[in-house]
């Protein structure tokens, strides 16, 4: 393995690593907090007054990390009605097309939630949970979306490579 290979390699296993943890303690922290709120609730007649409005924003959190680590596990939600149409030679490169439409939607995706933060930002700065103004709660879309961007056009040349290496595919 080259050095720049190396060093990408680590840098996206510290990523993953990463990315695991902050879900982990995203989802212990959403079970903590419904769990007291239920507590508060049925035992004490009280409760957080800003629990659920951080809840509904951890759960969105949630979603789209947990989307971004099933993108690169090859586990998102596919519809594939097409491989079964063409000859096996053909099937990596519909892979590589597919994970390239696919990283062109989310770039898509990624550049609306940053207008959409942006415009959050200016004109809705008034809602407040903790401290946290209500774009930066938002900001999951932007990164999320980012990420999963960057996770289908890992695997867009990773297809490349491997149709590059592999004999007896089609490369006309």
């Amino acid at each position: 393995m080259t050095q720049p290979a190396a060093v990408f390699r680590t840098f996206f296993n510290f990523l993953n690593r990463l990315e695991e943890l902050f879900l982990c303690l995203l989802l212990l922290t959403m079970i903590g907090l419904a769990c007291a709120q239920i507590i508060l609730r049925d035992f004490f007649s009280t409760g957080f007054v800003w629990a659920d409005p951080l809840l509904r924003h951890m759960v969105i959190w949630a979603g789209l990390f947990g989307a971004d680590i099933a993108t690169r596990k090859k586990k998102h939600i596919a519809i594939d009605i097409i491989s079964y149409l063409i000859p096996p030679q053909y099937e990596a490169w519909l892979l590589a097309l597919i994970h390239l439409f696919s990283a062109t939607v989310c770039i898509g995706l990624t550049y609306a939630s940053v207008i959409f933060i942006r415009n959050e930002a200016a004109f809705g700065g008034d809602r407040v949970i903790l401290g946290i103004p209500s774009w930066g709660m938002n900001l999951a879309f932007p990164l999320a979306f980012g990420l999963i961007s960057l996770r289908f056009l890992i695997l867009f040349v990773t297809e490349l490579l491997a149709i590059a290496r592999k004999p007896g595919t089609v490369v006309d």
